[in-house]
């Protein structure tokens, strides 16, 4: 989502005459869009916004100008920390209020020097005014749904992105289209809680994701579905029988479950069981045999006994993902778990995650080298850092480069995988 809003928001300067700049130095306005998921990423911010400063006091020696902004969460939820922290940035907006940047930037040159911030919850559609969404390669992201309503008690999201809100189906079918006929093969549905999608059909009833996506299957010319991130509880059955009946929807799934232990998910206020989950993976395998499944962890949550960690090991055993993110627990403030006794020692939760992570790289690089001799249909969507080499992604989202020139970019093309590594294939054209 932070891809998609980011050039969602490079969409709006365009539509005002700006132009991206290949360095820093030479850029009369820089915005950071910031995630505050976890607290490394929204300290990073502020160090990156001041080492910015220092070349805004270079180009001012030059007399140059420089606007600096903030979007995203961090400012939804530092609010106006922002200025106080870094007193040199222009303006803040938070997720749900970017679309309003020509006016935001309207307000900063008529009043230099003061602080513009806008961290509303606007009633208006922020899609309805952004800029018509292009295609920008092969794959393209379409934002179907926003926000979330579970409160777990770890997330910021409810309270930086909102309330779950989703568009409606004609809206997003309509972008499906241009994007498809911008040169798209592919297009990601994307949401906070994509699987909870409940937009109104031009009739005015509500429609749940596996209607949108079989919509979305009868646009010609459209080759892949693919959709994150969603909740297990909202995993329904019509939806897991779209991967038996839907060819374009990837055989592949990212179906995050934080802890294998119920004890931790209950804390967690997760609305699913360890068993909950693992019978939807079991619903999933009998719709298609071929899934591949990948997965969020969260190691050392407050509370958590070598035992609940024992349980998170045993469902990794158990689903055998071929993909996977993992992460030490990291307190954000405003949130119940930050608050929570028990926390657990940093030494541990590194132990852990280690010994998570060793296990996740197991299994997936066993998925990966039982890839060598299979042909693949792999999407090539950028070059490689070799000549004549280019980077695709295949229906199990494992990165694959080839030898094949730049014809080739943006194009499905059958590949015999030749090699594999955790991270990445190595394959060439069939028959080549």
């Amino acid at each position: 989502m932070n891809v998609y809003d980011s050039g969602r928001i490079a969409a709006i300067l365009e539509s005002l005459g700006h132009h991206a700049t290949p360095t820093l130095k030479e850029a009369d306005i820089v915005i950071f869009n910031t995630c505050h998921i976890r607290e490394k990423a929204a300290e990073k911010v502020f160090s990156d916004l001041g080492r910015l400063n220092l070349i805004r006091e270079e180009r001012w020696a030059e007399g140059k100008d420089t606007i600096i902004g903030v979007c995203g969460c961090v400012v939804q939820a530092e609010d106006e920390q922002i200025w106080k922290r870094a007193p040199f940035v222009d303006f803040a907006t938070g997720p749900l209020t970017y679309h309003r940047l020509p006016e935001i930037l309207e307000k900063v040159r008529r009043k230099k020097g003061t602080f513009v911030i806008d961290t509303d919850f606007p009633a208006e559609d922020k899609f309805d005014s952004l800029p018509i969404n292009h295609a920008s390669g092969g794959c393209s992201f379409l934002a179907i749904q926003e926000g979330c309503n579970n409160f777990c008690t770890y997330c910021v999201v409810p309270y930086t992105r909102g309330a779950e809100y989703s568009r409606p189906v004609e809206a997003v079918l309509e972008e499906a289209k241009r994007l498809v006929a911008d040169g798209s093969v592919e297009i990601n549905l994307l949401g906070q809680n994509v699987n909870s999608y409940h937009g109104e059909d031009k009739n005015g009833q509500e429609r749940n994701l596996a209607y949108l996506i079989r919509k979305l299957a009868e646009i010609d010319g459209l080759k892949r579905i693919r959709y994150t991130t969603s909740y297990p509880a909202d995993m329904t059955d019509d939806l897991i029988a779209c991967y038996k009946d839907v060819d374009k929807l990837m055989p592949y799934l990212h179906l995050p479950i934080q802890s294998g232990s119920d004890k931790i998910l209950k804390a967690m206020n997760r609305r699913h069981t360890s068993g909950d989950y693992l019978r939807i993976i079991d619903k999933l395998k009998e719709a298609n045999p071929e899934i591949g499944m990948s997965s969020d962890f969260i190691v050392g949550f407050p509370g958590e006994s070598d035992e609940d960690f024992q349980a998170t090991l045993d469902v990794v055993n158990k689903v055998k993902y071929i993909q996977a993110f993992s992460f030490k627990y990291s307190p954000r403030p405003g949130t119940p778990a930050a608050i929570m006794p028990n926390q657990i020692p940093e030494k541990i939760k590194k132990e852990r995650l280690e010994i998570l992570q060793n296990l996740l790289f197991d299994y997936q690089t066993k998925f990966n080298q039982a890839s060598i001799g299979k042909i693949m249909p792999v999407l090539f969507e950028h070059k490689g850092r070799h000549a004549k080499q280019l980077i695709g992604r295949t229906p199990y989202m494992q990165n694959l480069h080839a030898e094949l020139s730049s014809d080739y970019l943006n194009k499905i093309v059958n590949i015999r995988v030749t090699d594999a590594t955790t991270n990445s294939l190595t394959g060439r054209v069939e028959g080549v």
